[in-house]
C-alpha cells in the first residue's frame, strides 16, 4: 500500500511534512538514513569544547546583552566581513526570524510578495502568516536561472518585495552576479525590494560574493545565518544586512516588537565567528568525502534512465527530477515508510516530480542510503507500471 492511507491529506507544508515523517518512523527504527538533510550535522565536539571555554572557570567577554541592538561582537565581525557599517546590520533569530521582520516593516496591507519557483515554501507561507500574499516567478532549465525580463513581467502594482536564494534552494545552483545587478536595477525601477537568502553561499566559496556588497542597489537585502554552513540551527542566529536607510524601518520594528534574540546563543556565536576556521574546515572535509558519492550515482541514475537534470557544483544539495515518478510526495512516503531512507518531496518546493537530496552526511551512511534508493526507484517506477498506476504499491 502507499505510505499515505487514502483520505489521510498530505502535510501543508515542508516543515509539517518532515515532522510527520519522524514521528510515524522513529518509534518503529532506529536504522533512518535521512537524505533530506539540508546541511551538514551539528559540530558537537567543536562546539562543546568552546562551550566550556567560554562558560568554564570565567565567562566570555563576548556574552553581552543581545537585547538593544544585538550582541555587539557579532555586528562588529558581520560588518567587517561585508565590508559595510554598522548601522547596516541587524541580528535576528535565525534568517527565519530575519524574512519575518523584513516582511512586517517593509510591508503594508494590500502588498504582495513575489517568489521563486520552485524555492522555500516558508517565503510563501511566513508571508501570508504575517497577513500578505505571495505570488511566484519561475526558475528554468537545467540551472534554475532566472531571467530578470520574466520576474519584471510577473511584477503587479501591488508587488513591493520579491525573494530569491542564492544558493537556490532546493537546486544548490547559482545566481550569476550579472542576474542579481539586473533585478537590482529592476528593484529602483519599480520602487521595490529584493531580499536575497544567502544561507547556502558560503557553500560557494568566493565564487558567491553576498548582495549587498555588489554595490547594485540600496534596495538589496541580503539575509543569512549560521545554520547551514556551520550546521548551528540550535544557535538561532541569523542577520540582515540592508543599506541603512532601508534598514531603519526595520531597526524600528525590531525595537518594538522583538524580545527573542539569545544572549547566550548569539555570545556562543560571537566565538565562533571569531574564528570559523575549525569550522568551515569540518564542513568542507564532510563535503568533500560526499561529493564522489553523490557524483557516483548521479551519473549511475542517468545512465540508468532514473533522474534528469544536472548537480550543482557547490554546496551538500541536489534536485534531480525522478524519471518515471511523478509523485514523489507518494514515492517519498514509501521510501521512508519501506526502505527507511528519507528524501525531501519535490511538492514542496513546487515541483513535484523533483526530489531534494541532502549529501552533507557521513559518507558511508550517504553511499548506503543512495544505494537504496537506486533500487527503490527501480521497484517503486516497476510497481506502478504492473499496477496500471493504480496506486497500490506492494
Amino acid at each position: 500500500m502507499t505510505s499515505r492511507p487514502h483520505g489521510i491529506p498530505a502535510p501543508a507544508s515542508y516543515s509539517h511534512w518532515v515532522r510527520q515523517v519522524f514521528a510515524r518512523m522513529q518509534p518503529q527504527r532506529d536504522d533512518l538514513v535521512s537524505l533530506f538533510e539540508s546541511s551538514v550535522s551539528e559540530p558537537l565536539d567543536l562546539l562543546s569544547k568552546l562551550v566550556g571555554d567560554s562558560f568554564g572557570e570565567s565567562i566570555t567577554p563576548h556574552y553581552e546583552s543581545a537585547f538593544a541592538s544585538g550582541n555587539p561582537h557579532v555586528i562588529a565581525m558581520l560588518a567587517r566581513e561585508y565590508g559595510v557599517a554598522r548601522e547596516q546590520v541587524l541580528t535576528t533569530t535565525g534568517a527565519t526570524g530575519a524574512l519575518s521582520l523584513v516582511y512586517r516593516a517593509l510591508l503594508r496591507p494590500g502588498d504582495r510578495l513575489l517568489v521563486e519557483s520552485p524555492g522555500f515554501d516558508l517565503f510563501g507561507l511566513l508571508a501570508r502568516a504575517c497577513g500578505f500574499e505571495a505570488d511566484s516567478f519561475a526558475r528554468t532549465g537545467p540551472r534554475f536561472t532566472i531571467d530578470p525580463a520574466a520576474v519584471e513581467r510577473a511584477l503587479t502594482p501591488a508587488t513591493r518585495l520579491v525573494v530569491l536564494s542564492n544558493l537556490h534552494n532546493p537546486s544548490g545552483f547559482m545566481v550569476p552576479e550579472e542576474t542579481l545587478r539586473e533585478l537590482g536595477a529592476i528593484a529602483d525601477r519599480h520602487g521595490i525590494y529584493v531580499i536575497v537568502d544567502e544561507v547556502y553561499a558560503p557553500y560557494a566559496g568566493e565564487a558567491v560574493k553576498p548582495a549587498v556588497t555588489l554595490g547594485i542597489s540600496p534596495r538589496v537585502i541580503s539575509i543569512n545565518s549560521l545554520t547551514k554552513i556551520y550546521g548551528l540551527s540550535t544557535l538561532r542566529c541569523g542577520w540582515i544586512v540592508a543599506d541603512a536607510e532601508v534598514m531603519e524601518p526595520i531597526r524600528t520594528l525590531n525595537r518594538e516588537v522583538e524580545f527573542a534574540i539569545s544572549k547566550l546563543s548569539h555570545a556562543v556565536a560571537a566565538r565562533i565567528l571569531e574564528n570559523p576556521a575549525p569550522y568551515r574546515e569540518r564542513t568542507a572535509a564532510i563535503v568533500d568525502r560526499a561529493r564522489p558519492f553523490i557524483d557516483a550515482y548521479h551519473a549511475r541514475w542517468l545512465d540508468e534512465g532514473l533522474v534528469e537534470g544536472e548537480l550543482p557544483p557547490h554546496g551538500c544539495i541536489a534536485f534531480p527530477r525522478l524519471v518515471g515518478i511523478e509523485d514523489t510526495r507518494d514515492f517519498a512516503d514509501w521510501l521512508a515508510d519501506e526502505r527507511g531512507v528519507i528524501v525531501a518531496p519535490g511538492a514542496y518546493f513546487g515541483a513535484p516530480g523533483h526530489v531534494r537530496i541532502g549529501f552533507g552526511i557521513d559518507a558511508a551512511r550517504l553511499e548506503l542510503g543512495l544505494e537504496i534508493m537506486t533500487g527503490a526507484m527501480h521497484s517503486y517506477r516497476d510497481a506502478r507500471t504492473r499496477a496500471g498506476e493504480t496506486g497500490m504499491i506492494s
